[in-house]
């Protein structure tokens, strides 16, 4: 290995504490989607420190975005460190928002614990540590005072739990993930630190409607439940579907191996009254809300339709509108409506594309072993990027557990996030063009 690249090597290890540090320091903002809390203070978090280390740092707000309000204002942060010389431009991306705790946890949700060898909290594998991975691999290149041609660029960017529309969705729009500024993205989702995330499974979200007619809930001969039509309609999707999507295999690497099939989750079902909480007193009396005697003339469900690379968008849709038109000609009563939520097609960038052979090269010097080729189970934001932004160089790699998101007790070991911050900064070398300009 070149000597210089070597002494990189060494700056990075040195600044482990560093970098457990900075991980604590960024789960100890609670940015939890929804609502989209502390998203100013995050950003300025990481700009402050940014523009310390030569970075541009510019604050952009997704004014008109879903979700984007005065009282929860959607603030993306993107800092550019501008090199001496021609050369290509390096970004990593993060998202700074993170799920709800949630319950069962053993260690403070947002307290940044260290034991065991790991950082503990929610976001330390998804994906805060691996922010934190790539801030301390970019500063540890400018500080090496290597001639370091073309840019670096970091990125912390909202939503991405809730679709990054206002985030890099926002951001790929306005040209911040496209040529001439930007030539290769890694998003450091926890994919593992020996494998490369090449794209992920498709996604349709769609929101399914059946209508019924309302009537006295003592007599509900007189109206027609839309809960009873969409029992039957969920009955289909059990019997029918189900079973076909269990049937259709990817080629793709997907993991978990269980993602390798097409997948349906029935997401969520809102019928008759809206929700209500009941309770009673000593004497059997209501205390709270009472119900009101209706049949239900409504009932929405909404379905998570995950596809792979073999089916497309239109046959998805097309096959659970043929389910709702069979029920509509064979059950008596039975009316519907449906309308697209989100979607997005299946993402694979080509597998000798420059930043997956960079990363690869660098994975092998770092951890003395060949990197694996994966796919992601959900969607990500290399969606947006390529979609919107038409820069097919990109990948997600970074450290973590892909398991652990969004779990009680989730963590990130430090010895993965130095690792990953080493392959992420070797890897840059390769991109910016310094190491074909310096081999030796």
């Amino acid at each position: 290995m070149n000597a210089s690249a070597q002494k990189l090597l060494d700056r990075i290890e040195a600044k482990r504490e560093e970098v457990t540090a900075l991980t604590q320091e960024l789960v100890r903002i609670p940015t939890v989607n929804p609502p989209g809390d502390a998203y100013e203070a995050c950003a300025h978090f990481i700009g402050e420190r940014l523009s310390k280390k030569g970075f541009a740092v510019e604050y952009v707000r997704a004014i008109g975005a879903p979700g984007d309000s005065d009282s929860h204002p959607r603030t993306n942060v993107v800092a550019r460190w501008q090199g001496g010389s021609t050369g290509e431009c390096v970004h990593f991306n993060s998202h700074i928002d993170v799920v709800e705790a949630g319950s069962g946890w053993t260690y403070e949700p947002f307290g940044g614990q260290v034991a065991n060898g790991r950082v503990y909290g929610r976001g330390t594998c998804d994906m805060k540590g691996g922010l934190a991975s790539s801030i301390i691999a970019c500063e540890a290149l400018i500080e090496s005072g290597l001639p370091i041609p073309g840019a670096l660029e970091i990125s912390g960017t909202v939503d991405e739990e809730s679709g990054g529309f206002a985030g890099v969705g926002y951001l790929a729009e306005r040209g911040y993930f496209s040529k001439p500024r930007v030539h290769h993205v890694i998003i450091p989702e926890p994919l593992g630190v020996d494998r490369i995330c090449l794209g992920h499974r498709g996604v349709w979200w769609g929101e399914v409607e059946t209508r019924g007619r309302i009537a006295h809930g003592s007599m509900p001969f007189l109206g027609d439940s839309a809960i009873n039509h969409m029992s039957a309609f969920i009955h289909l999707l059990e019997t029918q579907l189900q079973p076909r999507l269990e049937g259709r295999h990817t080629a793709e690497p997907v993991e978990p191996p269980g993602a390798r099939v097409s997948t349906l989750n029935i997401n969520s079902i809102h019928g008759g009254q809206v929700e209500q909480h009941y309770a009673n007193d000593a004497r059997g009396w209501p205390t709270a809300q009472t119900p009101a005697p209706v049949v239900a003339h409504s009932c929405r469900t909404v379905l998570d339709r995950r596809f792979i690379a073999e089916e497309n968008l239109e046959a998805v849709k097309q096959e659970i509108i043929d389910m709702l038109d069979e029920l509509k000609r064979t059950r008596p009563g039975f009316d519907y409506g449906i309308r697209d939520i989100m979607s997005f097609v299946p993402t694979a960038t080509p597998k000798d594309a420059p930043v997956v052979d960079a990363t690869a090269r660098a994975i092998a010097r770092v951890l003395g072993r060949e990197p694996s080729y994966i796919a992601s189970p959900g969607t990500y934001d290399q969606k947006h990027i390529v979609r919107t932004g038409k820069l097919q160089d990109c990948i997600a790699y970074g450290p973590g557990i892909l398991d652990l998101a969004h779990q009680p007790d989730e963590y990130v070991g430090i010895q993965e996030l130095v690792d990953s911050a080493k392959i992420m900064a070797l890897a840059s070398l390769d991109l910016t063009g310094w190491t074909r300009l310096n081999q030796a």
